[in-house]
C-alpha cells in the first residue's frame, strides 16, 4: 500500500481508496480488526492524521466502525433492502416472503403523539395535531437497519385493535383496512437524504454526520382519502434501494391506410 505523490488526489483519499478495495476483495472480512491508526501509518509512510482522515472518511461512508478502546473494524457488508413500499403489499397484496428470514420487526411503542410537519401535512392537518402511533425497529442479526412509525387519525383508530401494543401477525396493512373499514386503493413514496437526529444515529448506530434515507409513504382509499402515514429511516451509507419491474414493449406500428398509395 502506497501513496503517489504524482495523484492530483489528496493522499487521505488515496488511503480510504486502497483500503476500500482490500474490503472489497476480501482481504479483510466483515467483524475483522485492522491494523492501528499508528501502524497503517507507517505502512503508507504518512502522518497518523492523514491515515485517521481516511478511516473517519470510511466511517462517514459506512464500511469502518470504531469501537471505543478497541480499535477500528470492518462493519459488515452493505444490506439490500427489496422494500420500496410497494414490497409491503407485495403481487398478492403481502409481504416478500423472504421478509421475515432476513429482517425482524420489534414493535416498540403506540400511543398518541403530535403529528411531525411532513405527517401533518400529509393528513392535511395543522402541525402537532395528535395522531396514534405505531413505532417499530427492523434488526438483522447484528444490527438495526430501519425506524419506521406509521399513523393514523384518531378519529379512524380509536377503539380499534390499532390502539394495541401488540403485533397482529400479518401485515399492518390488512389489520388497519378491517379496524377502519376502508381498503387501501393508491400509495405515494417520496424518498429523500438527510442527517439523522441525535436519537436516530444512537439506535441505527451511526456517526451523526452519516446520512440517513427517509421514505414517506402515504396510503390512500379509492376518494383519495388518506388512511396511513407511514415513515421509514435506514442508514444511507450500508442501504441499498432495489426495485425489479418490467419494461413495456414497443407499441406496433399501425398499418398503413390500404387506400393510400406510397410512392
Amino acid at each position: 500500500m502506497t501513496i503517489n505523490p504524482g495523484n492530483p488526489e489528496f493522499p487521505h483519499r488515496q488511503i480510504s481508496n486502497q483500503l476500500k478495495e482490500r474490503v472489497r476483495r476480501g482481504d479483510w472480512q466483515p467483524g475483522e480488526r485492522l491494523p492501528s491508526i499508528p501502524a497503517m501509518a507507517e505502512m503508507f509512510g504518512v502522518a497518523k492524521q492523514t491515515v485517521q482522515r481516511a478511516v473517519d472518511q470510511l466511517r462517514v461512508e459506512g464500511i469502518l466502525i470504531t469501537k471505543p478502546g478497541s480499535g477500528t473494524y470492518v462493519r459488515g457488508t452493505r444490506r439490500r433492502l427489496n422494500r420500496l413500499s410497494r414490497g409491503r403489499y407485495g403481487a398478492h397484496r403481502g409481504y416478500h416472503a423472504d421478509l421475515a428470514a432476513r429482517y425482524r420487526q420489534q414493535l416498540v411503542r403506540v400511543g398518541r403523539e403530535p403529528a411531525p410537519p411532513e405527517v401533518a401535512d400529509a393528513f392535511g392537518v395543522r402541525d402537532g395535531t395528535e395522531l396514534l402511533v405505531r413505532r417499530h425497529v427492523v434488526r438483522t442479526d447484528d444490527a438495526t437497519v430501519e425506524l419506521g412509525a406509521s399513523w393514523f387519525r384518531v378519529t379512524d383508530a380509536s377503539g380499534t385493535s390499532l390502539e394495541r401494543l401488540e403485533a397482529f401477525g400479518r401485515p399492518l396493512y390488512q389489520e388497519a383496512e378491517e379496524a377502519i373499514g376502508r381498503r387501501y386503493a393508491q400509495a405515494t413514496d417520496t424518498i429523500s437524504a438527510r442527517q439523522p437526529s441525535r436519537e436516530e444515529a444512537e439506535i441505527l448506530q451511526i456517526r451523526p454526520d452519516t446520512p440517513v434515507l427517509h421514505l414517506l409513504h402515504v396510503a390512500f382509499d379509492e376518494t383519495r382519502k388518506p388512511i396511513e402515514v407511514a415513515q421509514a429511516t435506514w442508514p444511507g451509507p450500508m442501504t441499498t434501494l432495489t426495485e425489479e419491474y418490467r419494461i413495456p414493449a414497443p407499441a406496433p406500428e399501425p398499418d398503413p391506410d390500404p387506400g393510400l398509395t406510397l410512392a
